[in-house]
C-alpha cells in the first residue's frame, strides 16, 4: 500500500489578532484558523475541500504547500516535509491560486513557460513537448505570444493551469480556479482536468465555492467549518446526512388531481391543471417504488429526477452544525 500523497494529522494554525481598546491599549485575540484537522489524500484521487469564507481552506493549503508553518500537528506532502524540504516539494506539486499569479505580467505566456522550465531544470525536449500538449489541450495557441497583462481572466487562468502542470507534478492543488470565469471557460477547464487525471494519474486537491466543480471533478469532499472538519465522505453520503430530497417531475398523459398521499413522497407543485406534477422523496424509498405507486393512479408520459442542489445541502450541514453548537462531527459516505 502506497503512502498518501497528502497526510495531515492534528493540524492547527493559530493567529493573534490585535484590536484597539481605548486610546493607548490593544487587546489580543487568538484565532484558531485551522483546528485539529486530520485527513489523507491517496495518490491518484481527487478531493473537494469546501467551506464558507473564513473556514480555513486557504490556510490549510498554505501549510500543505509550505507557505505557512503549522502551530502544531504534522503535514507530509508527496512524502516531504513542506517547510524543511520546500525546494524538493516545489518540483512535486503544481499550485494555482485564483487571485494570484505565477506568470510574469509583462512577458507573453511562451516566455513565462520558458522561464518556469529553467527554474524546474527541465530538459528542453521534455518541457517543449509538455508545453505543446498543454497549449493544444487548453487552447492557448491564439494568445501564447501576448503579454499576460493583456489577457482576459479566462485566458490567464488557463495559462496559470498550464504553468502549474508544465513540470508534470503528481499533485495539483487548485484554490478557487474558476472564480470569475464564464460558463464556457469553466466547462473547458473541467474537461481538461478530467482528461489530465485520466491520462497522467494526477492527484487533485480542489478548494472552490462552485459546487459544479465539486460534482464534476472530485470523488470525495471534506467540508470545514471554522477550521474544524464538519464532514468527510462522498457527495451521496452528505446528501443522506442532511436528509436532502430528490424531486420527481412528471408529465402526465391527461390532467389529474394532485398526487398527494403517494407513500414516501411530498407533493411539491401542480402545474398546467395537473398535467405536470412534482413530488419530493428521500432515501427511505426509491424512484422505482414511487413510480409503481403513481402508476396505479395515472399514466406517465415523461419524467425527470432532479438531484438535490448541492449548495443547499452544504447550507443544511452548516445549519445542523450550528444547531448542535459544535460543527465538528465527521461522517462517511455510509452515513
Amino acid at each position: 500500500m502506497t503512502d498518501p500523497i497528502i497526510d495531515v494529522r492534528e493540524l492547527h494554525r493559530r493567529f493573534t489578532v490585535r484590536s484597539p481598546r481605548g486610546r493607548f491599549r490593544r487587546t489580543r485575540t487568538v484565532v484558531e484558523a485551522v483546528d485539529g484537522l486530520t485527513f489523507q489524500l491517496p495518490e491518484g484521487s481527487a478531493l473537494g475541500y469546501i467551506g464558507a469564507n473564513g473556514a480555513g481552506k486557504s490556510t490549510t493549503i498554505k501549510m500543505i504547500t509550505g507557505i505557512l508553518v503549522p502551530s502544531s500537528g504534522t503535514v507530509r506532502t508527496c512524502g516531504l516535509h513542506p517547510i524543511r524540504q520546500r525546494k524538493q516539494l516545489a518540483r512535486q506539486i503544481g499550485v494555482v491560486f485564483g487571485q494570484r499569479t505565477q506568470l510574469w505580467w509583462d512577458l507573453p505566456l511562451r516566455e513565462s513557460y520558458r522561464t518556469l522550465a529553467a527554474i524546474h531544470r527541465l530538459p528542453q525536449s521534455v518541457w517543449t513537448a509538455r508545453r505543446d500538449e498543454l497549449v493544444d489541450r487548453l487552447d492557448l495557441a491564439s494568445f501564447i505570444d501576448i503579454p499576460v497583462r493583456q489577457l482576459s481572466l479566462g485566458q490567464r487562468i488557463r495559462g496559470e493551469i498550464a504553468a502549474a502542470l508544465l513540470h508534470s507534478p503528481p499533485l495539483l492543488i487548485l484554490d478557487e480556479p474558476t472564480i470569475g470565469l464564464d460558463v464556457l471557460s469553466k466547462e473547458r477547464l473541467r474537461v481538461f482536468l478530467t482528461e489530465q487525471r485520466a491520462h497522467h494519474g494526477t492527484s487533485l486537491l480542489l478548494t472552490t465555492h462552485d459546487m459544479d466543480d465539486v460534482q464534476r471533478l472530485t470523488e470525495r469532499i471534506i467540508v470545514v467549518d471554522h477550521g474544524r472538519m464538519a464532514y468527510d465522505g462522498d457527495l451521496a453520503g452528505l446528501v443522506r446526512r442532511v436528509g436532502a430530497e430528490r424531486v420527481l417531475s412528471l408529465d402526465l398523459t391527461t390532467p389529474a388531481p394532485p398526487l398527494a398521499g403517494i407513500p414516501g413522497t411530498d407533493l411539491v407543485s401542480v402545474e398546467a391543471d395537473g398535467l405536470r406534477q412534482r413530488l419530493a422523496f428521500g432515501d427511505d424509498t426509491t424512484a422505482t417504488a414511487v413510480l409503481e405507486a403513481i402508476g396505479r393512479h395515472v399514466e406517465v408520459r415523461d419524467l425527470t429526477i432532479e438531484e438535490p442542489d448541492i449548495e443547499e445541502v452544504v447550507r443544511r450541514l452548516y445549519l445542523s452544525a450550528t444547531g448542535t453548537g459544535t460543527g465538528t462531527g465527521t461522517g462517511t459516505g455510509s452515513e
